[in-house]
């Protein structure tokens, strides 16, 4: 659904929005289909009291529809938007009041989801409703402004520079470019412009979708970090996001779809498992050292790979390393990835042990690996790195100490698998900049493999993506975990560490590209110093390479 509701009143620059610890009931009992269930949800924001008796009520689209970011719905004097949950999350915005001549109307009404940009309905009243605004914001002698003349003229006020930032702003909400709007409400957020950043806030929920076009999509938890970040809430919304996972068999099944719709992770483990087999290829005693390994599936097809190599297969001790936390996709513990892997490799008659460091990579150090004699050492980092704090964040430089710990172990390859993204050290705004850029491609990629009313894309986008963008966007120092850098970066801190590039086999080059054929033909495949580089149409997503010492 799709609301066009009057700015509220102007806030004072050091304003913050107001929490609140009580969760309101949606109004309207058939908007229970729309909303995203409890335990599933990012974050929902409905409006009206706990009977409902201030709710707007709100016209069906699609039954089927989810929604993450309701409207504020609301008259004079009336709440609209930032209360929280008791668990965290938030359910409105702020509470504002808006001046006595400004009405809602549910004539200012649109379906959702909408092709391009928020369509109002009836250009008159959004006309009206922009007049309505300047007047109440700047008298009825708007006419009389000629702004150009006065800057020039060098007798600019504070009226005439509020005039002209208000005029430009209603321009831009008139021309409906939810690109646009985004990166403005950025901007307003990041000069502590409270106001304009909650006028913003307020249109774009009106144009946001986690049905519609990909950058509705992605702009409807973009706004959601946009609104955790001005209620200086990003922590405690990021709990609540991973608190509030599904259960774990649904959990797994999301990012099972992940998988399959989209090559990117297919295309990390079969480049970083070339780069290993080709290593390895003379090795009778092989340990893999997993610094991510999640449900283990990466090993799945080396296991099978290695077995049928010239000769016999070597013996293969794997250590898995995970954060305990990570245990809830599974279902349990590392002992789960253990067994999966225990039982293929004795059905392909692999010697094989696993040892399981259920730790996090922060705490990692030599003893927990169990390091043997007369064993090649093979080390994956797999979207894994970026999690690890550096120096711009604290005075222990995780990142460079593990690659470090790496190389002390005097590995045969390394092998890394990033997203291409400077998420890292880069200010606020560019960072919400770059954050569009990459994301919005991976949700057009994964566009064009299911449809956009699908329940189990909106879920599979919400569970597996939306956390990583709602962190980028509202957290800072220690509880922003991800930091994604450039390979340019990466490349850095690897010869730092004192390790050299390693080419990828033309081998691995030929099965990845047999891999996208049979994906969208608009993912691109790149070469370039000795990097493998995945992307989408013109962007690079994801890259692979190896390292050796």
């Amino acid at each position: 659904m799709c609301l066009f509701i009057p700015c509220p009143a102007p806030m004072q620059m050091s304003q913050k929005p107001k929490i609140s610890g009580t969760y309101f009931d949606q109004p309207v009992k058939e908007l229970e289909s729309y909303c995203l269930p409890p335990n599933q949800s990012l974050d929902q924001y409905q409006s009206g009291s706990d009977d409902g008796s201030n709710g707007v009520q709100q016209s069906v689209h699609n039954p089927d529809q989810y929604c993450t970011l309701d409207s504020s719905s609301g008259m004079q004097n009336s709440s609209s938007t930032a209360s929280f949950s008791p668990d965290g999350s938030p359910v409105s915005q702020q509470n504002y009041s808006y001046p006595s001549n400004l009405h809602h109307s549910p004539e200012y009404t649109c379906g959702s989801p909408i092709s391009g940009s928020c369509v109002i309905d009836n250009e008159n009243a959004l006309g009206h409703m922009i007049r309505q605004l300047e007047t109440a914001m700047l008298g009825s002698d708007l006419d009389n402004f000629d702004l150009h003349s006065i800057a020039a003229s060098g007798r600019a006020t504070e009226v005439s520079t509020e005039a002209e930032r208000w005029k430009y702003m209603m321009e831009m909400i008139a021309r409906g470019d939810l690109k646009e709007l985004l990166c403005a409400c950025a901007k307003a957020i990041e000069n502590k412009d409270m106001y304009v950043a909650d006028c913003l806030i307020t249109q774009l929920h009106q144009m946001v979708s986690v049905s519609g076009e990909p950058i509705q999509r992605l702009g409807a938890y973009m706004v959601e970090g946009l609104v955790a970040r001005l209620a200086s809430s990003g922590s405690s919304i990021y709990k609540a996001l991973r608190c509030k996972e599904p259960a774990s068999v649904e959990l797994l099944s999301y990012m099972h779809i992940l998988y399959e719709i989209c090559p990117y992770f297919k295309f990390g483990y079969m480049s970083a498992n070339g780069a290993i087999a080709e290593a390895m290829k003379e090795e009778s005693r092989v340990h893999i050292i997993d610094f991510q390994i999640a449900q283990g599936s990466q090993w799945l097809t080396l296991i099978h790979a290695l077995a049928s190599r010239p000769g016999g297969p070597p013996s293969i001790r794997i250590t898995g390393i995970d954060d305990p936390t990570s245990s809830f996709a599974r279902g349990g513990g590392l002992e789960i990835v253990g067994q999966r892997l225990r039982k293929l490799a004795e059905s392909c008659k692999v010697p094989f042990e696993f040892h399981a460091a259920a730790i996090s990579g922060t705490e990692v150090q030599l003893e927990n690996l169990r390091i043997q004699p007369d064993e090649a050492i093979a080390v994956n980092f797999a979207m894994m790195l970026h999690h690890m704090p550096d120096e711009s964040v604290g005075t222990e430089n995780h990142r460079d100490r593990l690659l470090r710990l790496v190389k002390s172990l005097s590995p045969k390859v390394v092998t890394l698998v990033e997203q291409e993204a400077n998420t890292n050290t880069a200010p606020f705004l560019p960072r919400f900049m770059e954050t569009m850029g990459h994301y919005l491609a991976i949700f057009e990629s994964i566009d064009v493999s299911l449809p956009r009313e699908h329940k189990e894309r909106i879920k599979t986008e919400q569970h597996c993506l939306a956390r990583e963008i709602v962190n980028i966007i509202a957290c800072e120092g220690p509880e922003r975990v991800e930091r994604h850098e450039l390979l340019g970066k990466w490349r850095s801190r690897f010869i730092m560490a004192g390790f050299t590039p390693s080419p990828l086999s033309s081998f691995v080059n030929n099965t990845i590209k047999t891999l996208l054929q049979s994906y969208c033909d608009k993912y691109t495949l790149e070469e370039r110093d000795d990097v493998l580089y995945l992307g989408w149409m013109n962007r690079a997503i994801v890259e692979s390479c190896a390292w050796r010492c």
